[in-house]
């Protein structure tokens, strides 16, 4: 009998995946940012199935706020014919080809899974609760395995990459 949990759970892997497989192979970039802000949804809905609401609530605030940011930046960046979207021609050797890419990394990430036993790692871990304070500590500790420091590193290097768009599209507008 399946539970309502692992209903939602279901339903929101396949629209995460459905919605990262759409994100990386379409050419638009409006529709690209699209199927990522679904993505992210459906990642924030991951953490409300798992009683994470406040990593549920910080993924909706800082990740889908930032998908807002980066339709701003594509609507300035990018030029109008780009925007108004080209015709998309998928030719069928460049889709079997990226098939049979997916397939050795699915086959590859399966051997490593079966091979190192996660699975039965992780049905012995799913009885045990991890308590919120400790994923909250993790998340901004600065000791051995905190991420304080891997997050200030991305927003720097987001911040430089932010700053070097506007500067390329400056540099578009004076010619």
């Amino acid at each position: 009998m399946i539970t309502a949990n692992l209903f939602m759970f279901v339903i929101l892997a396949v629209v995460i995946l459905g919605s990262a497989i759409m994100c990386v192979a379409t050419k638009r970039i409006m529709r690209a940012a699209t199927y990522l802000l679904f993505v992210l949804f459906g990642v924030a809905g991951v953490f409300f199935l798992l009683d994470y609401t406040y990593l549920g609530a910080a993924q909706i605030a800082v990740y889908a706020g930032g998908i807002t940011i980066l339709y701003v930046f594509a609507i300035q960046l990018v030029s109008k014919r780009t925007l108004q979207g080209l015709l998309e021609h998928v030719k069928g050797s460049k889709v079997i080809g990226r098939a049979l890419v997916c397939l050795v990394g699915f086959v590859t990430l399966a051997v490593i899974v079966l091979k190192n036993h996660f699975i039965d790692l992780a049905a012995t871990v799913a009885d045990t609760e991890v308590p919120m304070e400790q994923v909250g500590s993790a998340l901004v500790g600065a000791d051995k395995y905190g991420y304080v420091l891997p997050f200030e590193f991305i927003s720097v290097f987001l911040l430089a990459c932010i700053i070097g768009g506007i500067l390329i599209a400056r540099k578009e507008d004076k010619k």
